[in-house]
């Protein structure tokens, strides 16, 4: 907990690529200007990070009249190799919906 004027911390456990994940698993139908403000990077930064997720397979860029979908793979495992022996679904499990049920799950089943 932190005190009244005391500095945040300069760091964080998760990299931006991860919030960005975590951003677009939220909310898959999200602008990237709406994600880059609620990581708080550059719009030019989240399309490089997207751009990087899609190449390595970890997310799909649907195209929906003018807007992007983003359809999150969470079966794809971790790059490094301290984490390669989990899936990306298990970080969404843990972070991307704290308000209901993890994203690609029915409530019915929680």
């Amino acid at each position: 907990m932190s005190s009244p004027g005391r500095r945040l911390p300069e760091w964080t456990f998760l990299t931006n690529h991860g919030h960005v994940l975590l951003a677009l698993a939220r909310d898959p139908q999200a602008r990237l200007r709406d994600v880059a403000t609620r990581v708080g990077i550059t719009e030019r930064s989240v399309q490089a990070i997207v751009a990087d997720l899609e190449d390595e397979g970890y997310l799909t860029r649907i195209r929906v009249g003018r807007r992007n979908v983003y359809q999150l793979h969470p079966h794809r495992r971790f790059r490094h190799p301290a984490e390669a022996r989990h899936r990306i679904g298990e970080l969404l499990a843990l972070f991307a919906d704290h308000d209901g049920p993890a994203p690609g799950t029915d409530p019915d089943d929680a």
